[in-house]
C-alpha cells in the first residue's frame, strides 16, 4: 500500500502545543541583530501551536543567520530579496497572511515602518502589512540609549495606532527582545481562538448536490464548497468543535474536521438532521441544493444519439426547513444566491429568506457576472446592512465569523 504523501518533516510539530493558531499563517520579519537567533524559537513555538510560518529576512539578518536554518525550522522557503513574484504583496496582503510578527526589530526597521520607507524586503513587507487589516506585532531589541532616543519613541508613539509592540525589556544598559513566550501570547491575542466561539458545536453544511438522471449522468449544482469550507476552517481557528455536511464539491475540506460525504439532496437532507439531532450550536447552510430532481431517474444509461430528452423534475425538500425544528436555539446562518440583481434587491431576497427559515444571520451574494462586481449583504436580525465587496472566500468566512460572534456575545441570540 503507497505511504500517504507528508510535508516537510519541519512541519510535523505544527499544532503538538495547542491549536490556538491552527490554520494561521504568519509571516515573521528578521531585522538584522545578534537578537535573530532568538527568532528561530519564535518560529517553532508559533508552529507547535498550529500557525504556518514564512520567515522574512533582512541583508543584515541574512549575514548574521543562515537563511537555510529558518527553511530548516519552518519548513517553508525564507524569503531574503524581493523579485518580480512580488513576494512582499503575496505573503502581506490581506487574506494570505493573517499575522505579521516583526522579530527583532531593530530601531531602523521601526524608523522605516514608521517613515513608509521601503529600504530592506523585511521593510517592504511591513509596509504591505501596514496598508491592510492584517495585524502587526513588533519585538524592539537595540541598546538602551537607542530605545530612549526621542525619534525612535516618536516613531513607536505614531505605529502604536495600527501596531502591538511586545517588549523591550529593559535591563542592563539593552533594550532586550521580548521572550518567545510573550510573542505567542500576544499572537494568539491577535488572531487565536475567540471567547464567543471556544468549544462551541458548530455543524457546516456545503458543497453542491448531483441529482441522477439515469445511471451515469446527473444534474449538478454550481459550488465548488470552497466557502463553505473556508467558513469551517475559520470556526475551527476560532475554537469551535466544527463538524461538516458536504456534497460533491472540488474544494478539500479543512484537515482534522469531522466530515460527512453525500451526494444528492436528499442525501445531504438526512446526514444534517442527523447532525442536528447530535447537537448543534451554530448552523451554516452553504450549501447549494438542488430545487429541482428528476422525478423518475433511470436504473440504466439512457441511450445516446436520441433526437430529444424530456425530464420531469419534483421539487426537493428544503434542507435549512430541518434546522429550527430539531435545533430551535441555534446560531443559523443561511446563504442567498441571486444573479444579476441590484443591492436593494439583494438585500429583500436575504431578508425574505431570513423571515422564511427563520435564520440568525442571512449572507447574500449576487453570483452573475466578474468576481470583482459581485455584492454581498451580511444580515443579521435587528441589524441595518448594505452591500459589500467581500473579496472571496476567506473574507465571507471572516464576515460569517464577525457575525456569529457579535449573535452570541453581543446579543445572545438563540441562547
Amino acid at each position: 500500500m503507497a505511504r500517504a504523501a507528508r510535508g516537510p518533516p519541519a512541519k510535523d510539530i505544527a499544532g503538538t502545543e495547542g491549536s490556538g493558531l491552527a490554520g494561521r499563517r504568519v509571516v515573521l520579519c528578521v531585522s538584522g541583530s545578534v537578537a535573530a537567533y532568538r527568532a528561530i524559537d519564535v518560529a517553532r513555538l508559533l508552529m507547535r501551536h498550529g500557525a504556518d510560518v514564512t520567515c522574512v529576512l533582512s541583508a543584515s539578518a541574512a549575514r548574521l543567520i543562515r537563511p537555510e536554518y529558518f527553511r530548516w525550522a519552518t519548513g517553508n522557503a525564507p524569503v531574503t530579496r524581493l523579485t518580480g513574484r512580488m513576494e512582499h504583496v503575496e505573503l502581506a496582503d490581506f487574506g494570505r497572511a493573517d499575522l505579521v510578527v516583526a522579530y527583532p526589530a531593530t530601531a531602523n526597521t521601526v524608523g522605516m515602518m514608521a517613515a513608509g520607507i521601503d529600504g530592506t524586503p523585511v521593510a517592504t513587507v511591513l509596509t504591505v502589512a501596514l496598508g491592510t487589516r492584517v495585524p502587526v506585532i513588533a519585538c524592539m531589541a537595540m541598546h538602551a540609549a537607542m530605545h530612549a532616543n526621542p525619534a525612535v519613541r516618536r516613531n513607536v508613539a505614531f505605529l502604536r495606532r495600527r501596531v502591538s509592540f511586545v517588549g523591550p525589556e529593559l535591563a542592563g544598559g539593552k533594550a532586550r527582545v521580548a521572550a518567545p513566550e510573550e510573542v505567542l501570547r500576544a499572537a494568539l491575542a491577535a488572531v487565536g481562538a475567540s471567547a464567543a466561539l471556544r468549544g462551541r458545536r458548530a455543524l457546516i453544511v456545503a458543497g453542491p448536490t448531483a441529482e441522477r438522471i439515469d445511471a451515469v449522468r446527473s444534474i449538478v449544482s454550481h459550488s465548488s464548497g470552497e466557502t463553505g469550507s473556508a467558513v469551517a476552517e475559520e470556526l475551527a481557528r476560532a475554537g469551535a468543535r466544527v463538524r461538516m455536511v458536504y456534497g460533491p464539491g472540488c474544494h478539500e475540506p479543512p484537515e482534522g474536521i469531522a466530515v460527512r460525504r453525500v451526494r444528492s439532496a436528499a442525501e445531504m437532507g438526512a446526514a444534517t438532521r442527523a447532525e442536528l439531532r447530535a447537537g448543534a450550536e451554530i448552523v451554516v447552510m452553504a450549501a447549494a441544493v438542488a430545487d429541482y430532481a428528476p422525478a423518475s431517474p433511470r436504473r440504466s444509461k439512457v441511450r445516446s444519439g436520441r433526437a430529444g430528452l424530456t425530464l420531469r423534475l419534483r421539487p426537493t425538500p428544503k434542507v435549512v426547513a430541518s434546522v429550527r425544528r430539531i435545533c430551535p436555539r441555534a446560531t443559523l446562518v443561511a446563504f442567498k444566491a441571486e444573479a444579476g440583481v441590484k443591492p436593494a434587491r439583494l438585500r429583500a431576497a436575504g431578508l425574505a429568506m431570513m423571515e422564511s427559515c427563520g435564520a440568525d444571520i442571512v449572507v447574500a451574494n449576487d453570483v452573475g457576472g466578474g468576481a470583482a462586481r459581485r455584492p454581498t449583504v451580511v444580515l443579521a436580525r435587528g441589524a441595518r446592512a448594505g452591500a459589500v465587496r467581500l473579496r472571496g472566500p476567506r473574507e465571507v468566512a471572516r464576515a460569517v465569523r464577525a457575525a456569529v460572534e457579535s449573535a452570541l456575545d453581543g446579543q445572545g441570540l438563540r441562547r
